[in-house]
Order: structure tokens, then sequence, then C-alpha cells
């Protein structure tokens, strides 16, 4: 489902770039994950949940962004990569990468992997996250492209920074 766009009439100013479709959907998951999350009454299940409303926030993030890069790449962690891509959220992306290991536990029903204040804490830090990464991505949908000149092609990644010679 795409972005809806309105074409400003006379007088009115021009709306601002649409976010791509991934990044809205994910923003999207984040928040029903939230509220999943926040309707479980076992607090592992609860912290589980809230966890992965965050990591899909962090990719709502990295879809906004971020382009795929061509060939093969060892994998890395969301929140490595959110610490990157936008280092304003790297204190959250250090958070939510430390609580990775008590959501594998949880998820695998550990009954001392978190406690019920701990499940509850992180649901609200995650609403607290998702209020800061829709900040952030709205600021990124406001800002004006930068210009392009159209004398100026993008380069090849390979090991030649100059000019092609003709031979």
């Amino acid at each position: 489902m795409g972005a809806v766009r309105a074409v400003p009439s006379v007088g009115q100013l021009p709306l601002p770039p649409a976010l791509p479709v991934a990044a809205t959907q994910l923003l999207d998951q984040a928040h029903r994950g939230l509220a999943e999350a926040a309707g479980h009454t076992d607090h592992r299940q609860r912290y589980a949940t809230a966890h992965l409303a965050a990591l899909r926030a962090a990719a709502a993030v990295l879809a906004a962004r971020t382009r795929p890069e061509g060939g093969r790449r060892r994998p890395r962690s969301a929140w490595v990569l959110l610490g990157q891509v936008a280092p304003e959220l790297g204190e959250w992306a250090t958070f939510f990468a430390a609580c990775a290991a008590k959501r594998a536990a949880a998820e695998a029903g550990l009954s001392h992997a978190v406690t019920e204040r701990e499940a509850d804490d992180l649901v609200r830090d995650v609403d607290a996250f998702l209020a800061v990464v829709e900040s952030c991505l709205a600021t990124l949908a406001a800002a004006p492209e930068p210009p392009r000149s159209p004398f100026t092609r993008q380069r090849a990644t390979g090991s030649r920074s100059g000019p092609r010679s003709r031979r």
C-alpha cells in the first residue's frame, strides 16, 4: 500500500516526500507489537513481544535511511546498524542490544529470564523509543532532498577513483 500524496493547491506549501512504504509498514507493526505486548499477562511474553516491537521500529529507521547493499555480506545486528546509520539513536541501540539475550531466554520459556518489573519497564521504554523513532522519521520526511546536478554521475564502487581512460 503506497503513501497517498495530495497535490498542493495555489498558496499552499508543497508536502514533504513520503517515507518509504517499508518504513511506514514496519512502524505500524511496531505499534501493533507494543499494544500486543501490553496486553500479555505472562511477563516473559510481554518482554519478548515488546523487544520485537522495538526491533521493528529500528528496522523502520533502517528502511528509511539505508539502501540494500549489493553482494553477500555477513549478517549484522540491526542494533549495530542502527547505531551506525542513526547515531542519535545509539544509546537506544546499545540498550536494546543488551536486552536481546533476555528476550531470547524469555522466548525459550526460562522461568527466571525476566521479572514482571523488567517486562513492564521494557514496555514503557519501547513506548518512549517509538516516540523518538517517529520524531526522527518525521524529521527525515520533512528534510528536503539535496539538489542534484544534471552533470554528475554516480561512480561505480571499484578500485579506481579517477575518471576512466579510453583505450
